[in-house]
């Protein structure tokens, strides 16, 4: 059985464990590696991490890549963009060793143990970013975070998913009013930037397929956003199109500290 946590989701740290009875896969090291041995123990998770995804070389998506690849002598797949992000990023300590550094390329599929993966570009302003379709014992799991705008690969990407892992970033009148600087807020608001509440029901309504089972909005903002309004907007934006969440697909707000529940994608 497949099944999905998120440890962590958020400008604090982001990290996403897929797993089956006999393989693993970490996206993304964005929290402490300490708090991410506890978790695995906590939660009696067979650590059986085989293999590292990240999608970009933002601090909160690779801060402990490094120093957890080594501690479980990891490969790490990025883009040559992203790792040479990574090794130019003052945040990263521990540096990825070279002999764990393994380069994808954007829809160049790969298969790592139990799980099949196509990459796929996603903008954003960082070196490089991607997002991640990774099918394992037929279901279809799809990851985008830090999303400046859905292209028009992402809406066909959305409309392959069983599973979403979707940004819902800012609430547009709390972006606008809050404490940012002027060009911060421009920076978000970009086509480079995050996805706005209403962007993603957008994305959602107009690309959801039947097929679709449980969306889980990540990376919010803790400024700019709050979990039941980001949800709220959402919802508010799939009614319009005839969607009703809870209904037609679960909708659930992935919090940017505390890792969910082990969800069992079936």
């Amino acid at each position: 059985m497949l099944r999905f946590i998120s440890f962590g989701s958020g400008s604090s740290g982001n990290c996403y464990y897929l797993y089956t009875d006999n393989d693993g896969l970490l996206i993304d090291v964005g929290i402490g590696v300490r708090l991410l041995k506890k978790s695995f123990h906590n939660y009696g998770v067979p650590q059986n991490v085989h293999h590292i995804l990240i999608t970009h070389d933002h601090a909160d998506h690779v801060k402990s890549v490094g120093s957890f690849s080594r501690d479980f002598k990891l490969p790490v797949y990025a883009t040559s963009k992203v790792h040479r992000g990574i090794e130019q990023n003052c945040c990263v300590r521990c540096k990825i060793l070279p002999e764990y550094k393994k380069e994808i390329e954007p829809n160049v599929p790969l298969v790592l143990g139990d799980f099949k993966i196509m990459p796929f570009h996603v903008p954003h302003d960082s070196q490089d970013c991607v997002g991640y379709q990774v099918e394992s014992e037929g279901i279809v799991f799809v990851l985008m975070t830090d999303v400046g705008h859905v292209t028009d690969e992402m809406k066909n990407l959305i409309g392959s998913a069983n599973y979403l892992v979707l940004e819902a970033n800012h609430d547009d009148e709390m972006l606008r009013n809050g404490p940012y600087p002027e060009h911060l807020k421009s920076r978000i608001k970009s086509k480079i930037g995050h996805l706005s509440n209403r962007e993603c029901g957008v994305a959602l309504a107009e690309n959801a397929t039947p097929n679709l089972k449980h969306v889980w909005l990540c990376h919010l903002s803790e400024e700019n956003n709050h979990p039941e309004l980001a949800r709220k907007t959402i919802e508010q934006v799939l009614r319009g199109y005839g969607i009703i969440a809870g209904a037609d697909f679960k909708l659930d707000v992935l919090k940017r500290k505390v890792p969910s529940e082990i969800q069992e994608l079936i």
